[in-house]
């Protein structure tokens, strides 16, 4: 029998889908058949990647992948667990010592992804009372942390530093709803590169 509109609740993917397709938004994945690095095969095309995250070509470090090799040796493919439940391991709790030392602080936390991050921090550490602002055009996991924060935001223009000092005066002139309540913490995000534009 026949699926029809009428029947099939997700109908409407395929005209969602076409539209996208007409106004040139429809990103299909690309594949590559090469390991990651600074020249990758994507559909039988030898390609120089600029989109990768190994900025430091560190996925082809000898020591690195030896130590990889030597801890799936020892622990396995995986955690078994989110590091929440029961998948916090001696590894992770010496890698975070070890940064902890490296960048001389009490103590170092680490996530899987920059989106993980953003997304777990900053709604973590600001509420109700809190200022969260924010450069115009960071990333969607920074923007997607502040959605998921209690807290009021303000975005400034692109690297304007002269209207970000600007909005923290009045936010510390005027405090939370201009009532002269000053905020429990003001806190400004910014990416450190904006992989959007590349500055």
């Amino acid at each position: 029998m026949a699926t029809t509109a009428r029947h099939d609740p997700l109908h409407f993917l395929a005209d969602e889908l076409a539209a996208l397709r007409e106004r040139h938004l429809f990103r299909p994945l690309r594949v590559m058949s090469s390991a990651q690095g600074p020249i990758v095969s994507v559909d039988d095309r030898r390609l120089i990647s600029l989109s990768s995250n190994d900025y430091l070509g560190l996925t082809h470090h000898p020591r690195l992948r030896q130590a990889a090799l030597d801890a799936v040796g020892l622990y396995g493919a995986g955690s078994g667990a989110v590091r929440t439940i029961a998948g916090t391991m001696t590894l992770h709790e010496q890698l975070e010592a070890d940064l902890a030392r490296f960048k001389d602080v009490e103590a170092v936390l680490t996530f899987q992804s920059g989106f993980a991050a953003n997304t777990g921090v900053i709604p973590t550490i600001t509420g109700e009372t809190d200022l969260i602002v924010s450069d115009e055009l960071n990333h969607a996991s920074i923007i997607d942390g502040m959605r998921l924060s209690k807290a009021p935001r303000r975005i400034y223009p692109h690297a304007d530093a002269a209207a970000l000092r600007e909005i923290l005066r009045e936010a510390r002139e005027q405090g939370r709803d201009g009532a002269g309540e000053p905020y429990r913490l003001i806190l400004v995000v910014t990416d450190g590169v904006f992989s959007m534009d590349g500055d």
